[in-house]
């Protein structure tokens, strides 16, 4: 423990003893006096100005410190230290297809403007669904009257560029088919254009699920995360941090997730969804409690419960 201190102390700088924490001076708000507050036995740090908090001091490591501080910390806390992501990948690579330009569909029409009254059963819907005027400018939500797409809420993605990758297109109507999905490849990152990799990241199962989680959600679209989707790459890459919320029927899928993400080492919270059929369901309020509350998987926990289960 006092090899960690040494190192916190290194990049933080001086500091002041409180019962079992240290006090810093906080790097994210740089205010005058010593608010940060450091748990080095219990792995986790608040600034009492700021409210930054974490849950795990190598994040403070990683983004504050040089190289050689994170090296040293990584083999403190015997964390696999993964620094050739070409090789990594290497043996998922697959030759480049540059896919068409992707187009709002036929039909599309805006919702964050002032909706006509073809609007009106769009926007019903979604006020069932708990989805606010906000939600709706934010994830720039439209509709479609007619077209392959017709009687649908479309939700788009859009790529680092700016540019339409993917949309979601969920029925307001009774047709049976709730969604359809557009002529390109699910192997997206959901809306990459508004997320931050150096902070929390929430993996929903769909995207009403991630607008209640929040604007750093992004969902996997019903789909699994494979060692060569881009978006694990891109969290591998940029070592986000990832609370996972699936859904409570989702407990296979949410073992594999684990497991990958586990052996390469990323920093991992689990959040109980059980009582609710997905998270769209539970509401914004019970989310965040939930995720306050969310569970730190480590990996030896997570293996010993995984030798429980299968006796």
């Amino acid at each position: 423990m006092q090899k960690k201190f040494k190192i916190i102390s290194a990049i933080l700088g001086d500091s002041y003893r409180s019962n079992d924490e240290y006090l810093f001076a906080c790097p994210y708000c740089k205010h005058h006096k010593k608010k940060l507050s450091v748990n080095i036995e219990k792995n986790v740090y608040k600034c009492w100005i700021c409210e930054t908090l974490g849950r795990d001091l190598r994040r403070l490591v990683r983004r504050f410190g040089d190289f050689n501080q994170l090296q040293e910390w990584d083999t403190l806390t015997n964390r696999v230290n993964i620094t050739d992501f070409d090789d990594i990948f290497a043996e998922y690579d697959e030759p480049e297809v540059l896919p068409e330009k992707l187009d709002m569909p036929t039909g599309f029409a805006s919702l964050n403007n002032e909706p006509s009254l073809s609007a009106t059963p769009a926007l019903n819907y979604l006020k069932r669904r708990g989805v606010t005027e906000s939600d709706i400018l934010y994830w720039k939500m439209g509709y479609c009257m007619e077209g392959r797409y017709a009687k649908r809420v479309i939700v788009p993605s859009f790529d680092i560029n700016g540019d339409l990758n993917y949309f979601i297109a969920r029925a307001f109507s009774s047709d049976p088919r709730k969604y359809l999905n557009p002529p390109c490849s699910k192997d997206v990152i959901f809306n990459e254009l508004y997320l931050e990799w150096d902070t929390d990241l929430v993996i929903t199962e769909g995207v009403f699920d991630a607008i209640v989680a929040g604007p750093n959600a992004v969902p996997i679209l019903g789909s699994t995360l494979r060692p060569n989707s881009k978006l694990f790459i891109k969290i591998i890459q940029n070592d986000t941090p990832v609370f996972l919320a699936l859904d409570p029927d989702a407990i296979k899928k949410e073992q594999r997730i684990i497991k990958m993400f586990l052996n390469y080492g990323v920093e991992l919270y689990t959040i109980d969804t059980r009582g609710y059929d997905d998270i769209a369901e539970m509401g914004r309020e019970e989310f965040l409690k939930r995720k306050e509350n969310a569970t730190a998987v480590v990996e030896s926990d997570y293996l010993l419960e995984q030798a429980i289960a299968n006796i």
